[in-house]
């Protein structure tokens, strides 16, 4: 996941940065919301953070040469990422390779409701992607292009907002619609 999501974008961007800066270029960066606030473990939101990050310094170093960084974040859409049936072989499969101790710790039941979570995440999925596609036609031929692009209706009013509020606010909000596990205080 690293090394596709964010290696593999930071070695093709800096591969064509010579170029990109002679012509007084654009870069533009497909991150998500989960580079602003991460709702889940593992290696998506680790690499949109990267995303980010990598996106918020070339566009500062850049900016003294003509070259615009412009950052999509997309909320949830429809797609092979967010398909109810790969998410939950994927949970499956780290279910699988758990010890028992971690097995014991999150319980059965956990899994469960985790994978029912997993099977009504379709249901909030934005289903036009043209939304992104506008916000990458727009960083890419407007005259003053944006810094950042949120796409769709929960980046807007859900997932900006909550990067916006105190720490201990969001993580109330995502711990209260998640399971919790067996073992949990």
């Amino acid at each position: 996941m690293l090394n596709v999501n964010l290696l593999g974008v930071i070695e093709v961007t800096l591969s064509l940065l010579p170029l990109v800066r002679k012509a007084k270029g654009r870069v533009v960066n497909v991150s998500s919301v989960m580079g602003r606030v991460s709702l889940c473990g593992g290696g998506y939101c680790i690499s949109k953070y990267g995303i980010e990050a990598f996106s918020d310094s070339l566009r500062r170093e850049l900016s003294h040469f003509g070259v615009k960084v412009a950052i999509i974040e997309p909320g949830f859409f429809k797609t092979f990422v967010t398909s109810p049936p790969v998410i939950s072989r994927s949970y499956q499969e780290a279910w699988d390779k758990a010890s028992p101790e971690v097995k014991e710790a999150y319980g059965e039941r956990f899994l469960a409701r985790t994978l029912k979570a997993v099977g009504s995440l379709e249901k909030k999925c934005t289903h036009d992607l043209s939304l992104v596609t506008n916000c990458m036609e727009h960083a890419l031929t407007a005259c003053h292009p944006r810094t950042r692009y949120s796409a769709g209706w929960d980046a807007k009013l859900i997932y900006l907002p909550m990067s916006y509020m105190p720490t201990f606010l969001v993580d109330a909000m995502t711990n209260w619609s998640k399971p919790r596990p067996a073992k949990a205080m």
